[in-house]
């Protein structure tokens, strides 16, 4: 699969949530207003976030880490000599809204970000198809350079809308319009701002277990250096307490800021880095 075709699955997925927006769910009888639940088991999906949100007092310990390029050969141990993690925490404000905070060894990164709720999906009488999830993020790089950066010059911002649906127990699909914008880059003639579109998909294959895969479209890019749009492919597991998900990226940044503008790796040219996310929910607040 190249890039090209890539661009067509995002034109399918919309013209999919377009066809299913008057759409019943097949779960629930007529008449009844029922909230569709279980859309994903963790509130990110492999680099993005997804639609699900922490109900009030969940605190989410997040674990990611991702090794370096299978194509870095032999000597490197096929990446697995490299490593980059993030250690970060969510929290349920209420039942639709999150903070979020973490820390990456990309760049020395501190991120932080809110989550909000505003639609959720739902079945019957009162039918909406989509649930909806706004998220304002905010990073800054602490990593020494050549360059004297003040803390706003190594600042970065995202904004993104996120539109899923659960069209039947094993299938959910998302779409996810967003903009990230970095304050320094490479040289004048790259964009500080990079206008994207996601999409994703979990398909359900055991009780426990899902696939999941996850593309970023960039509408604009450095020209100063070579990059490729974000893709990864991945296991979901769920145990109860613990989400386990095993995935492949070209993407080492695990922020928005990060994967969107720089990705360096080539996954059709063995830029794929191998990498996992485990979270850890506790309740704090009862």
């Amino acid at each position: 699969m190249k890039p090209q075709d890539m661009k067509s699955i995002l034109t399918v997925l919309l013209l999919l949530f377009m066809l299913s927006a008057r759409a019943q769910n097949p779960y629930f009888d007529e008449g009844d207003t029922t909230i569709v639940m279980g859309a994903y088991k963790g509130t990110h999906i492999i680099n993005g976030h997804s639609t699900r949100t922490k109900y009030k007092g969940e605190l989410d310990f997040l674990i990611y880490h991702r090794f370096g390029p299978v194509n870095s050969g032999i000597r490197e141990f096929f990446g697995l000599d490299e490593a980059n993690m993030r250690l970060g925490f969510e929290y349920g404000i209420i039942d639709v809204l999150d903070i979020g905070i973490g820390r990456s060894t990309y760049n020395k990164t501190y991120d932080g970000y809110v989550k909000w709720k505003f639609f959720q999906q739902r079945s019957g009488h009162r039918n909406f198809p989509f649930s909806m999830v706004w998220i304002s993020g905010i990073t800054i790089s602490t990593v020494q350079s050549a360059q004297e950066l003040t803390a706003l010059e190594r600042t970065g911002f995202n904004n993104e809308l996120l539109v899923s649906r659960k069209f039947n127990d094993n299938l959910t699909v998302q779409i996810m319009p967003g903009v990230v914008h970095n304050n320094t880059v490479p040289t004048p003639d790259d964009p500080n701002t990079i206008p994207y579109l996601g999409a994703a998909m979990r398909v359900v294959v055991a009780p426990k277990i899902a696939l999941t895969a996850e593309y970023y479209y960039r509408f604009d890019e450095y020209q100063s250096t070579r990059t490729f749009d974000p893709l990864g492919f991945g296991v979901e597991i769920n145990t109860g307490g613990h989400v386990f998900q095993l995935h492949i990226t070209n993407s080492r940044p695990t922020y928005e800021p990060g994967y969107i503008s720089s990705t360096i790796d080539n996954f059709w040219d063995g830029g794929i880095r191998f990498g996992f996310n485990i979270s850890r929910t506790f309740q704090v607040n009862y």
